[in-house]
């Protein structure tokens, strides 16, 4: 089973409403041959939601502790970040997902880049909190443009 971020499946549950649709995946879903997952969600924010980053660092270092994840006001939300990505292990583990398509540049889902922590539209190279904790468990995640070039090039 391939899980994938929820907003790609045109799920509203970016931070400011709105999803991230791609109709390719969108379509796996209502073929029950992906599932959907929104970590943010399950780390006990709702939508919409004040933009976050990560300050110090990528989700590697928010999880040991190193950097944090802050709104744009400034209040740490780490805690419900860390949080969103162990459920998210959980969901993954419980559905027995083989690969996990997340949003890139999200703090939470970002697998190759995300911003860097200054709202200014900079990214930077880096995982988000969730991707980390993934990969770090050994499940294969990756952006949503790396799955569709995989799948166009008969990779996948």
């Amino acid at each position: 089973m391939i899980m994938v971020s929820s907003c790609l499946a045109g799920l509203k549950v970016r931070y400011n409403g709105t999803d991230s649709l791609n109709e390719v995946i969108q379509q796996m879903v209502a073929q029950n041959r992906a599932v959907t997952v929104c970590p943010e969600l399950l780390g006990g924010f709702v939508t919409p939601r004040e933009p976050a980053e990560i300050v110090g660092g990528d989700g590697r270092d928010v999880l040991e502790g190193r950097a944090r994840v802050v709104e744009k006001s400034g209040r740490d939300v780490s805690g419900m970040y860390i949080q969103g990505a162990h459920r998210t292990l959980e969901k993954a583990r419980e559905v027995g997902a083989s690969m996990v398509v997340l949003k890139e540049y999200s703090p939470s889902c970002g697998s190759a880049m995300i911003y860097n922590g200054s709202f200014a539209n900079e990214k930077v190279a880096g995982s988000g909190v969730t991707t980390a904790l993934l990969e770090r468990e050994g499940i294969r995640v990756m952006s949503e443009e790396t799955f569709l070039e995989a799948l166009d090039s008969g990779l996948l």
